[in-house]
């Protein structure tokens, strides 16, 4: 397992959050938190740079949704980028790549 770890900066579009390590049931938490803190205006754009992601269980899933519903409450989008394959497979089984925008990367997000 390795330990999460979660930073962010801004942009021009909006915050970018970058996940790096587990996003598990014992991290899923920190990245809900962090995500909480952010202000979002109408219009921004909240990335969250997942290209560092090493595991995502269901919690980890659940915490993205909740990452998706507090840029909605704000009138904000977001976008999942840089996805690795086996999450992005778990994404695609449950129907999320649907509901969420991927991107490549964080610079095309």
């Amino acid at each position: 397992m390795s330990p999460l770890t979660i930073t962010g900066r801004d942009t021009t579009t909006g915050p970018v959050v970058e996940v790096v390590g587990d996003l598990d049931y014992a991290h899923a938490t920190a990245l809900r938190q962090q995500v909480e803190r952010l202000t979002l205006r109408p219009g921004q754009r909240l990335v969250v740079d997942l290209a560092s992601l090493e595991f995502c269980d269901s919690s980890g899933i659940t915490a993205l949704l909740a990452a998706r519903q507090h840029a909605q409450a704000a009138g904000a989008d977001i976008v999942l980028s840089g996805v690795p394959t086996n999450t992005l497979r778990v994404l695609t089984i449950v129907g999320l790549d649907r509901v969420f925008t991927i991107r490549p990367d964080a610079a095309t997000a």
